[in-house]
């Protein structure tokens, strides 16, 4: 992969909020903004998939792409869902600092305080781009955002957590 391929994933790897081109529905409440929204072009096409043709992508959520990769570290700090909350904050998508302690509460809190909904998903690789990913297991669990080219929290991977999948979740209008 070239330099230039790399920023292009970096730069749209996490899209939390995706509304089909043809929705006319009202926004209030939601992420969604027709401003900022921007469609997808062929070469992004290629790294993100078929499918992102029908899809707008929140300029916040490409921020938010931006912060967590930029600040995500070679291994593990234990500190995953305050990267992420930090991530989701620094990019507006969430008004407020979720304060769940620790990551296998994220689900519970994106869904119930910031709009976020639970979708059907039972492995992290079909999860959408920019889908918050909740996992459970000993300790305090795990929360990662899935992107074009894996997973990123206070560190990025290629694969997953090899913990048990709570929930994926994403920000719709």
């Amino acid at each position: 992969m070239t330099a230039r391929t790399l920023q292009l994933i970096l730069l749209f790897c996490v899209v939390t909020l995706v509304v089909p081109l043809s929705s006319h529905a009202d926004h209030s409440g939601s992420l969604f903004d027709e401003r900022t929204a921007q469609a997808v072009g062929p070469d992004l096409q290629r790294i993100l998939g078929p499918k992102s043709a029908g899809i707008r992508y929140d300029a916040r959520m490409i921020n938010a792409a931006e912060i967590a990769a930029g600040r995500a570290h070679r291994h593990s700090t234990s500190r995953c869902w305050r990267s992420v909350k930090t991530a989701l904050m620094a990019a507006r998508v969430v008004p407020t600092r979720p304060t769940s302690e620790y990551a296998r509460q994220a689900g519970v809190e994106l869904q119930g305080k910031f709009g976020f909904t639970k979708i059907r998903v039972f492995s992290p690789f079909d999860a959408p781009v920019g889908a918050v990913l909740v996992y459970g297991g000993r300790g305090a669990g795990h929360v990662e955002i899935r992107t074009a080219t894996g997973f990123v929290s206070d560190f990025a991977s290629a694969t997953p957590s090899p913990r048990p999948l709570l929930g994926v979740y994403v920000k719709r209008s």
